[in-house]
């Protein structure tokens, strides 16, 4: 897969991850993705359809020559929540 969906993966990896369908009920991720994805939370179930847009648009020949904007804008979200690293003296 390209890395353009890299970030959008690997957020609702940790999203599911930290879900109550994983923490307290006991069921594999891919259990909750396929079969208890109304119990997840609603960000993660936002992750999920953007995870299905991004692989989407990798198909699609239009964007495939523009780039995969869903994917570059979760990578765009991913550095800005991620802090700058201590300047050394």
């Amino acid at each position: 897969m390209s890395s353009s969906c890299d970030a959008i993966l690997k957020a609702l990896k940790e999203c599911l991850l930290n879900s109550d369908c994983v923490q307290k009920q006991g069921h594999l991720p891919s259990e909750c993705l396929k079969q208890h994805s109304n119990e997840l939370p609603e960000q993660c179930q936002l992750l999920r359809k953007s995870t299905f847009e991004c692989k989407r648009n990798m198909l699609d020949m239009r964007t495939r020559f523009r780039g995969n904007t869903v994917g570059m804008d979760a990578e765009k979200l991913r550095q800005q929540k991620t802090p700058p690293p201590p300047a050394q003296s």
